[in-house]
C-alpha cells in the first residue's frame, strides 16, 4: 500500500500542520471531540459480574469495570482465601465468594465474567465461561500455548457471547489519534516500527509480595496447578507466577502482546510471519526460568492495510536509565511516536533529485568529469524539489479524565448490549498473544518461528 507523494504533500498542507497553524486552539478543541465521544459511562441495564481470579489485575480489572454506572459485582473467586477475604472488604460483605470457579459458574443470575488468573488457565475458564452461557472479559494473553488460540476462537463463535481480550491500548485516545494519523499517509511508506517495555524495580520484575499466611490451608494448591507439572506446594510459585514457564508467558506474554495489540490496531495488521528472539536472564536470577532481557525481530509481510514492513520489540528489567517505554512506527517521509499519553509526529522529505557533493564520490571526480556531470544533472533534474522538515511536535495528548481501561470495559459493555463490535475479540486477541509467544518459542528453541497471520497457524 503506496501512500503517494501527492498525498503526502497534501498532509503537509493540512493535517499534519494544522496544528502549528491553529496553535493550541487546535489540540484542545480536538481533545475535547474525541473526550465528547467517549466519556458515557453508563449502562441502559443492569450487568451482573462475577470475577475469576481476584490478585494485582482482577483487583484492577474490577475497580475498573465496576466504576461504570450500572456493572455490578455478585460473585467472586480465587484460590487464596485471603484474596476473598480482601474481596469482601474492598467490594462488600454482599460478594459471594468461591475457590472453585465451576461453582461461581453454575449460578444462574451471572451476565458477565472477568477472568483474570494465571496464563496457564486462560484458555480452559474463558471455554467454560462461555459454554455456561456468560460473556467473556479475558486477560490477556489470550492463551498460554499457541495451539490453544483456535479453540478460543471457536467457542466464541459457538456461544454468540461477546469477548473482549483485556489490552486496553486498543481503546486509547492515544492510539486512535495515531491510528488516523497513519491512515492519511503522514508518514509515506511504513517501513519499520519499533517498540519497548523497560524497568527497575522488583516489583516490575514480578517479584511480588506474599503473604506470610500463605500455605496449602489458604491456597488450593492442586487445584492452581491444573495441567501445570505436579509439584509440592511453593507460595513463589503461586504469587509470583510469571517467572516460571508452567504457569505464566514471560516478558514476552506479559509486555509483547501489549505491544502488538497497540501495534495491529494502528496499522489494522494481521500480524507477523516470521519471528525471531534473543535475550537472557542478566539479573533477576531468582530461580525464574524465563529471560528478564528480550530482543525481538519480526517480518511482516505485504498486505492490503500495509506495505511489507520489520517490528523491532524489547523488553528490559534492569534499566540503569530507570525504565520507560517507546513506541515508533517509522515511514519513508515521518515517524509518528507515542509517549505515554502524547502522539509526537516527526516528518522529513527528502528531495525527489539526488544531490551531489559534500560527503560524495562527486568531489573525487577530476575537475573536467564534475563540469561533464553537473551539466548531465542539471538536464535530467531540472526542478528538484527541496526538502522538507517538521521538527517532532506533540499533535495530540489524552484529554483529561479519560480512561483507556474504562473505555475498554465500556466497549464490552455496549457490546453486550447490542450497540456496538468489541475492539478486541479472541481472533484479535490470538493474533497479538501468537506472535508473542512464538518469541518465546524462537528464544527456548533457539531458532526463527514461521507463522502464517491470516490462517492463524504455525509453518513447518
Amino acid at each position: 500500500m503506496k501512500q503517494s507523494r501527492r498525498k503526502f504533500v497534501k498532509t503537509l498542507a493540512g493535517t499534519s500542520f494544522v496544528a502549528t497553524a491553529m496553535g493550541n486552539d487546535w489540540l484542545k478543541t480536538e481533545q475535547i471531540s474525541f473526550l465528547q465521544d467517549h466519556q458515557t459511562y453508563r449502562l441502559d441495564r443492569e450487568i451482573r459480574l462475577g470475577a475469576i481470579g481476584m490478585g494485582i489485575m482482577g483487583f484492577n480489572n474490577v475497580t475498573t469495570a465496576t466504576s461504570v454506572e450500572g456493572a455490578k459485582l455478585i460473585a467472586a473467586c480465587d484460590l487464596y482465601k485471603g484474596r476473598l477475604e480482601r474481596t469482601k472488604e474492598v467490594f462488600g460483605d454482599h460478594i459471594d465468594t468461591y475457590q472453585n470457579y465451576k461453582d461461581l459458574l453454575a449460578r444462574n443470575d451471572l451476565d458477565a465474567v472477568i477472568v483474570s488468573t494465571t496464563d496457564h488457565w486462560h484458555d480452559h475458564i474463558a471455554k467454560d465461561v462461555l459454554a455456561s452461557g456468560h460473556h467473556l472479559y479475558l486477560e490477556k494473553p489470550m492463551i498460554h500455548h499457541i495451539e490453544e488460540g483456535k479453540s478460543v476462537i471457536e467457542a466464541e463463535r459457538k456461544s454468540g457471547k461477546k469477548v473482549q481480550i483485556g489490552s486496553q491500548r486498543v481503546s486509547s485516545l492515544v492510539y486512535k489519534k495515531a491510528r488516523d494519523l497513519y491512515r492519511e499517509g503522514v508518514i509515506g511508506d511504513l517501513v519499520l516500527a519499533e517498540a519497548a517495555f523497560n524497568r527497575q524495580s522488583a516489583n516490575g520484575a514480578w517479584q511480588y509480595s506474599i503473604p506470610r499466611d500463605a500455605s496449602e490451608e489458604s491456597i488450593a494448591w492442586d487445584l492452581y496447578l491444573g495441567d501445570a507439572p505436579k509439584v509440592p506446594f511453593n507460595p513463589e510459585h503461586f504469587f509470583r507466577w510469571r517467572n516460571y514457564r508452567a504457569y505464566g508467558t514471560g516478558v514476552a506474554g506479559d509486555l509483547f502482546v501489549h505491544l502488538f495489540s497497540g501495534m495491529h490496531y494502528i496499522l489494522n495488521s494481521e500480524g507477523p510471519e516470521k519471528i525471531y528472539a534473543s535475550g537472557g536472564l542478566r539479573y533477576w536470577d531468582d530461580g525464574r526460568d524465563v529471560p528478564d532481557v528480550m530482543l525481538a525481530m519480526f517480518d511482516y509481510p505485504e498486505s492490503e492495510q500495509h506495505p511489507a514492513f520489520n517490528m523491532m520489540l524489547k523488553v528490559n528489567f534492569i534499566d540503569g536509565g530507570g525504565g520507560g517505554g517507546e513506541f515508533k512506527i517509522i515511514g519513508t517521509e515521518g515517524v509518528i511516536e507515542i509517549k505515554g499519553d502524547r502522539v509526537i509526529l516527526s516528518q522529513s522529505k527528502m528531495s525527489d533529485a539526488p544531490g551531489y557533493g559534500g560527503w560524495d564520490s562527486f568531489t573525487t571526480f577530476s575537475a573536467n568529469e564534475q563540469k561533464h556531470f553537473e551539466e548531465w544533472y542539471n538536464v535530467q533534474y531540472p526542478n528538484p524539489s527541496k526538502p522538507v522538515r517538521k521538527d517532532s511536535e506533540v499533535v495530540f495528548q489524552r484529554p483529561e479524565g479519560f480512561n483507556a481501561h474504562k473505555a475498554h470495559f465500556m466497549n464490552w459493555y455496549n457490546a453486550i448490549e447490542g450497540k456496538e463490535e468489541v475492539v478486541e475479540d479472541a481472533t484479535f486477541g490470538l493474533r497479538a498473544a501468537a506472535p508473542s509467544l512464538a518469541a518465546n518459542k524462537s528464544y527456548f528453541e533457539n531458532k526463527a518461528i514461521l507463522w502464517d497471520p491470516v490462517k492463524m497457524e504455525l509453518k513447518d
